[in-house]
């Protein structure tokens, strides 16, 4: 069978652990994209998708709890969320009803590969149940909307149906979901930006006037 490959954003301040981890993941995840704040780490998740968020507490503009609650509650992220051992116990007690993973600091690289594979686990188990049989009105809508989502992508990028094609399959492989999820978020991306070039069309008309 083949080996599923997981996206992981890593949320670390410190060398040490960041090379630690990074040495452990790199035979098996990709891409292992790296941040050292909170904030960095926001933005990355607002431009990409991943499907395993490890956050190395605390960090420079923020300790991290609430930003771990955020992601796995709004971006289905599974989450492993690394702490002093001092404080593991009040921040398990925190986090645990969030389908949260908190490890102390420091622990054995076997711990840690056993908590990702029960994140891993939870990613196919939710990803099985996004998978069930679509009736002949959903699959119309969902291919709808992936041409309006191709339609977009011609117009702004200035690129053929077919390149527009597979940007779309890539994307949906890249990070783990749906072609119509990928058609959604586009449709919502364009659709946003083409809402501000109006408001402030707008806006210009009335300062000229």
């Amino acid at each position: 069978m083949k080996e599923n490959i997981y996206s992981v954003l890593l949320v670390s301040s410190s060398k040490s652990f960041s090379d630690a981890i990074i040495h452990l993941l790199k035979e098996k995840y990709e891409p292992i994209k790296l941040v050292s704040s909170i904030s960095e780490a926001s933005r990355e998740l607002l431009e990409n998708d991943y499907d395993i968020l490890i956050i190395s507490a605390p960090l420079p503009d923020d300790f991290g709890i609430n930003f771990a609650i955020d992601s796995a509650y709004k971006h289905k992220n599974g989450v492993l969320f690394f702490v002093k051992n001092d404080i593991y116990d009040e921040v398990y007690d925190k986090t645990f009803n969030y389908g949260i993973l908190t490890l102390p600091k420091p622990t054995s690289s076997g711990v840690i590969i056993q908590s990702l594979k029960i994140i891993e686990a939870s990613i196919e188990r939710e990803n099985m149940l996004q998978e069930k049989p679509l009736s002949i009105k959903e699959k119309l809508e969902e291919i709808k909307l992936i041409n309006n989502a191709k339609l977009l992508l011609i117009n702004n990028m200035h690129i053929s149906e077919n390149e527009a094609h597979k940007y779309i399959e890539k994307r949906a492989m890249f990070i783990r979901k749906t072609k119509r999820f990928v058609a959604e978020e586009i449709i919502s991306k364009y659709t946003r930006r083409q809402k501000w070039v109006s408001i402030y069309l707008l806006l210009e008309e009335l300062y000229q006037a």
